[in-house]
């Protein structure tokens, strides 16, 4: 059995992962109330971009660049110019199942043109194993965990000491306030979903080759992050962050001390005794709505 140090870390970089698509989820909710069901297949999806790319003749960086552009332009403008502009107009309910559509849709049309079979994907951290502290630790986790990191800090540093940062935070917050005092709101809101698409996109690059790209990937990736958002507190960036942590690392505990089979139960429970003892999320802040 893996000794705890070696657990933690691993479970570390994968919490990494699960918290940026889960501060996706935090964004567009604080943004627009949106929630996105199809977060897992936005991770997914990358990937086959990024190796239909490398199909034709492109090399990995390049591929990596175009699989990004087109994720910020698939996942971000046009998905939220076609389908969350129209159907936000009848509630969130109706968005919320059209994203489920959307989640489907995704998962089938990858099948369909890509394969059912799931397909290596190369790194880009480098593999092998270093010693930290006297215990061999996998370089692909210590590499997976500073670029999650290093793209947390900036998306923060963005949000926290930008000018545009404290205008999409406003517009966040009020946006009939912030439209007064001269915020472009739907600029803004447009601009979270293009940093949505982008950390999916990342998330992506940097889970495909530890778990491979498979059409059915996103479901389980989704799900972890839409739990770790609910932990953390789904109104809070650093809810989202600390709830990904957290379930990464309970996720590998689980596996370990547990079972493998029953892995998944154990942040579903975490999950249920959250919202029963605090339902606003362990970082999150208590909200009221008028309806």
């Amino acid at each position: 059995m893996s000794s705890l140090f070696d657990l933690l870390v691993a479970g570390l970089a994968t919490g990494a992962i699960y918290a940026l698509v889960a501060v996706g989820f935090t964004l567009l909710w604080q943004t627009s109330q949106t929630i996105n069901f199809a977060q897992g297949e936005f991770v997914m999806l990358p990937a086959f971009l990024m190796l239909a790319a490398m199909h034709v003749g492109a090399p990995f960086w390049l591929a990596i660049i175009l699989g990004i552009l087109m994720s910020m332009i698939l996942l971000g403008l046009a998905f939220k110019l076609l389908l969350v502009d129209p159907m936000m107009r009848h509630g969130v309910l109706p968005l919320a199942i059209a994203t489920m559509a959307l989640a489907i849709g995704i998962k089938e049309a990858v099948k369909q043109f890509f394969s059912a079979e799931a397909s290596p994907f190369p790194s880009i951290v480098p593999t092998g194993d270093i010693s930290i502290l006297g215990h061999a630790v996998s370089l692909q986790s210590i590499g997976v965990l500073v670029v999650a990191i290093l793209a947390v800090l900036g998306l923060t540093t963005l949000l926290n000491r930008t000018s545009l940062g404290h205008q999409m935070q406003a517009a966040a917050q009020n946006p009939t306030v912030a439209r007064i005092i001269g915020v472009p709101v739907e600029r803004m809101i447009l601009l979270t979903f293009l940093i949505n698409a982008f950390l999916v996109a990342l998330a992506s690059l940097l889970i495909t080759p530890i778990y491979l790209a498979k059409f059915s990937s996103g479901e389980v990736l989704g799900q972890a992050a839409f739990i770790a958002a609910i932990v953390g507190g789904f109104n809070q960036v650093r809810g989202a962050i600390a709830g990904g942590l957290l379930i990464g690392v309970l996720d590998n505990l689980a596996a370990a001390y547990v079972s493998t089979q029953y892995r998944a139960a154990v942040p579903m429970i975490f999950l249920i005794a959250v919202i029963l003892f605090r339902p606003q999320g362990l970082l999150g802040r208590a909200e009221e709505r008028t309806v």
